[in-house]
């Protein structure tokens, strides 16, 4: 039996773990710790956990929990990511992995010491249909790449205190959006990209509402990476790949679930257009967590691959005339 405790009382944890472990028999959540004691309390009543923990640290050093799932925002991934594996938990750490490149490394140092896994929640990348889309593009289907589109924008409306609109919490559409669109084509590529050109567009200082950025992969592969959160920005959720031989679009890769389609043109064939069946992505999350803890499988994120994203994440920000997160002064 894998026992979880949650690192904060977040919107994102009942659909991606807490729901998920009850549809398991080798799944538990067994606590909770929030920043507010009367917060997680009314959190674990509501969502049937067993246990409260008085604060992040006495969660991270209960001896029932096996798994951390750090749901907090980017501030805290990086300190408490560390204190829970050096405690000697394995981690499921919610995206943006960390607030930049340099507390992304740091968190790589610490599983690799502490030979605890350290897994990003890009939930996405473990659905059948992002892996069936993965083999077509790298079996050739399209040829070589020579051009990747990414788009991932949705409403997040502002309003005080919310923490996607906060630069010291990690805030932006980069952070909580355009990281997905970043992930999806590095993984496409399988090599790291250098930015050509990037542009931020904010309506409160540093926090980007929408970025546009150019990526350049080795031998010429662009990418052009879109994301907003503007409150009146049309809902995006779509990958694109050219290729030499044909090209492939996938529609809502983020959540296949809910919907999709994958359009495969080839060259002089009549086009295909694919739905694969799966579970809930964050079913198929927590399955590969599971098989990463009974040691049949090995990390499809996190790592030297998280570590990867945040230079490219800190890239276009440097490139937009903003800093990486977690390098501003706090005012």
């Amino acid at each position: 039996m894998i026992r979880i405790g949650i690192l904060g009382a977040a919107k994102i944890a009942p659909p991606a773990i807490i729901e998920p472990a009850r549809r398991r028999t080798d799944c538990r959540v067994v606590a909770v710790a929030a920043r507010d004691a009367g917060r997680a309390a009314a959190y674990a009543a509501e969502h049937d956990i067993q246990h409260v923990a008085d604060s992040y640290d006495a969660l991270i050093a209960r001896n029932d929990i096996d798994l951390i799932y750090n749901a907090l925002p980017p501030n805290r991934h990086a300190d408490l990511s560390i204190a829970a594996l050096k405690a000697g938990k394995a981690v499921l750490c919610e995206k943006p992995f960390a607030m930049n490149a340099g507390e992304a490394a740091a968190m790589q140092q610490a599983a690799e010491e502490t030979g605890r896994p350290l897994v990003e929640a890009f939930h996405y990348r473990f659905h059948p249909a992002f892996l069936h889309a993965l083999g077509h593009v790298r079996s050739g289907h399209v040829g070589k790449i020579l051009s990747m589109e990414a788009d991932f924008s949705v409403a997040i409306p502002y309003r005080p205190g919310e923490l996607r609109h906060t630069l010291e919490t990690g805030g932006g559409a980069l952070m909580d959006l355009g990281c997905y669109c970043i992930h999806m084509v590095r993984t496409m590529a399988g090599t790291e990209p250098s930015v050509a050109s990037a542009e931020c567009h904010c309506d409160r200082p540093g926090v980007d509402i929408s970025t546009h950025a150019r990526l350049v992969f080795p031998g010429d592969v662009t990418a052009s990476v879109m994301t907003s959160m503007s409150e009146t920005v049309t809902r995006r959720m779509q990958l694109h790949v050219e290729g030499t031989k044909g090209s492939l679009t996938f529609n809502n890769p983020i959540h296949p679930h809910r919907g999709h389609k994958i359009i495969l043109q080839q060259h002089g064939q009549p086009d295909r257009t694919e739905t694969i069946p799966g579970e809930i992505t964050y079913d198929h999350q927590l399955a590969h967590m599971v098989d990463v803890l009974a040691g049949r499988a090995e990390p499809l994120t996190g790592g030297a691959d998280a570590v990867a994203n945040m230079r490219v994440i800190d890239a276009i920000y440097g490139s937009a005339g903003l800093q990486p997160r977690g390098s501003q002064p706090v005012s």
